[in-house]
């Protein structure tokens, strides 16, 4: 590459994680190409009210339809938490101001993010990558320096999904960034007749409103977040709402939080030991046998089982692997050490503050990408990721969870992580107690706790602050981008200057205000 020739970073996907990968690298002067199959960006917070009729179960990958959220949904973390560190999810006048928004309020701010850093002429929406692999043949002095070139396959998709025959253009780039998220390919649980039993049976990934089941009988699989939500929305809906557990204990013995949730819905959801079995074949009647031997002859299984890890595009001859739902190996769960840097991975880890944590990974690897940071030998991230494995191991996490940064008691790996590797500065006393006070809250009812109003003066305090410099800090974004700062975008400055001139009329909120 000519001197003075910045490299070339394709970014696969333009939801949340990709977003900041997109403007981190922009800032060392990379040149970078977002790749975005859907006709917006967004990613998961990009509603869209289709879903797969043909794979109502998501069983094959990849799904059609990216997007999981229902229509009902409300964030789960307060706004205070969810912003980056420059550009803070403050409320915005005419839309959803409430602590914890529905998942339209996140998409807006989402767009906002991608106007006010002019990252719309990096984005090529409606673009689906189909493949990225190395560009052949790679050259001897790189192997094991990752010094590769990638070759990334992309295809036109119309808007709405229609892909058709379409001709597939093949560019090559100095690294690829995967961002592609994990909240789209259904995981599911395997239940003897499964797959001969006649009546409707889907994914959550493909729930969006409760209407479709009224009146009917439905068996809810899991009691995770979705599993409770979709049970719950379901009340005075359906017939009867049956919600299995995930094993007989969780149905003997259920959280508080479950216990309370059915007891205020005594009636109306009955838990469940886990399925055993649907009664399919010739002699499909819709019975559901669970594990203490009931039953219930039902019209509906709704699975609410999760998502797994999924890279169908993703060609690197078996060096990274998808093994129950361990991504890897991945040294912090970022590089694959035998590619890196040109290889890397934004948005794996769960159980995190985003997109705080998503802006240090992109960070991280823009300033390893532009010869800033030098990442440690492949032998020595190697052994990085064995002794991680290790550790995971010897406090009980199952391989399943290898990505749950917050899975080993006593070990704060969000926050660690983060100040590894930037030099943001620590999370404030006031949001670590504000969200402590919102998982308090949870626990006692999850159906009311994001309304709750019972701040404490440290946190009050710690609001009147925020709220004075995220507002004026967002309105500086959008003027600087909407009158042509140098990181604003060429294109879009009419939807980035409305939005700068509709967030100067924001007034501070009054200190009770959420």
């Amino acid at each position: 590459m000519a001197t003075g020739t910045p490299k070339t970073v394709c970014v696969v996907g333009a939801g949340m994680s990709g977003l900041a990968a997109a403007r981190e690298l922009r800032r060392v002067g990379l040149a970078v190409t977002v790749m975005e199959q859907c006709s917006d960006v967004g990613g998961q917070w990009l509603y869209d009210p289709r879903t797969d009729a043909d794979d109502p179960l998501g069983a094959t990958a990849p799904v059609k339809v990216h997007s999981s959220v229902y229509a009902s949904v409300r964030l789960l973390t307060p706004r205070e938490l969810m912003g980056f560190s420059d550009f803070q999810f403050v409320p915005r006048p005419g839309r959803d101001a409430r602590r914890f928004p529905g998942h339209r309020e996140l998409y807006h701010y989402l767009k906002d993010f991608c106007a006010a850093f002019g990252l719309a002429d990096s984005i090529r929406l409606n673009t689906k990558v189909v493949r990225v692999a190395m560009a052949p043949p790679p050259p001897p002095a790189c192997s094991g320096s990752g010094g590769y070139k990638w070759l990334v396959r992309s295809r036109h998709v119309e808007p709405g999904g229609k892909e058709g025959v379409a001709v597939e253009e093949e560019e090559v780039f100095d690294a690829v960034v995967v961002a592609n998220g994990h909240y789209s390919q259904p995981r599911l649980p395997s239940i003897k007749g499964m797959y001969t039993w006649r009546r409707r049976q889907l994914h959550s990934h493909s729930y969006r409103v409760p209407e479709p089941f009224r009146d009917e009988v439905v068996v809810v699989v899991c009691c995770g977040e979705s599993g409770l939500d979709i049970a719950t929305e379901l009340c005075g809906v359906a017939k009867e709402v049956h919600l299995a557990a995930k094993s007989v204990e969780e149905a003997t013995s259920p959280a508080p939080m479950v216990s309370k949730m059915l007891a205020k819905h005594a009636g109306d959801i009955r838990l469940r030991p886990p399925v055993d079995r649907l009664c399919g074949g010739d002699d499909d009647d819709g019975t559901v046998v669970f594990a203490d031997g009931s039953s219930v002859v039902a019209d509906s299984v709704i699975y609410c089982t999760g998502y797994t890890y999924s890279f169908p595009f993703l060609d690197t001859g078996g060096v990274v692997t998808v093994d129950d739902n361990r991504v890897g190996p991945l040294y912090e769960h970022t590089f694959p050490p035998a590619l890196a840097p040109s290889l890397s991975f934004v948005g794996i880890p769960i159980r995190i503050f985003v997109p705080w944590f998503l802006e240090v990974q992109a960070r991280w690897i823009a300033l390893v990408l532009s010869g800033r940071e030098a990442l440690p030998p492949e032998e020595e991230m190697l052994r990085a990721v064995q002794e991680d494995y290790r550790a995971r191991e010897a406090a009980g996490v199952p391989v399943r969870h290898t990505h749950d940064i917050g899975a080993i008691d006593g070990k704060d790996e969000i926050r660690e992580f983060v100040y590894r590797h930037s030099d943001l500065p620590h999370m404030e006393d006031w949001k670590m107690e504000l969200f402590m006070i919102g998982f308090v809250n949870t626990m006692e009812d999850r159906e009311t706790f994001r309304d709750r109003d019972d701040d404490t003066e440290n946190v009050r305090e710690g609001l009147r602050r925020w709220r004075r410099e995220s507002v004026a800090q967002y309105e500086a974004a959008l003027a600087a981008a909407a009158s042509g700062g140098d990181d604003a975008a060429s294109e879009g400055d009419a939807e980035t200057a409305m939005a700068a001139d509709s967030i100067s009329s924001l007034k501070l909120s009054t200190d009770d205000e959420h």
